[in-house]
């Protein structure tokens, strides 16, 4: 396992705004693929975005699309997710996740995970 260490989740209205950071250390992040997944309470884990290690990015759900974004910083060994205008549904515990490749892998082909961050929309 290479450690991945994700912060910035949090209690937050409906509407409102975070931003969640995924850390390497002890590797670089140049030469992976790295996801964000969730996982809400009773309910199956789900990709959320993906950030190809030449910075493209792809969706893994429809119901970030215009919400959250995804970006690197590849010198600080950081990527994170802006998630705006949350909502209750997107409660859940945030993961991000490794993958050397290409591009984007499935969600479950992600073979390197950081414990996670926990996010709580609610008024």
């Amino acid at each position: 396992q290479l450690p991945l260490v994700e912060s910035g989740g949090g209690l937050v209205q409906p509407g409102g705004s975070l931003r969640l950071s995924c850390t390497a250390t002890g590797f670089t992040f140049d030469y992976y693929n790295i996801g964000w997944l969730r996982q809400a309470p009773g309910k199956e884990r789900e990709g959320v975005l993906c950030s190809t290690k030449n910075s493209g990015f792809i969706y893994y759900t429809d119901s970030a699309k215009g919400r959250f974004t995804i970006s690197r910083d590849n010198a600080k060994n950081t990527v994170y997710l802006q998630m705006n205008s949350l909502k209750p549904e997107d409660t859940a515990v945030y993961y991000c996740a490794t993958r050397r490749g290409w591009s984007c892998p499935t969600s479950s082909e992600y073979d390197n995970w950081g414990q996670g961050t926990q996010v709580t929309v609610s008024s």
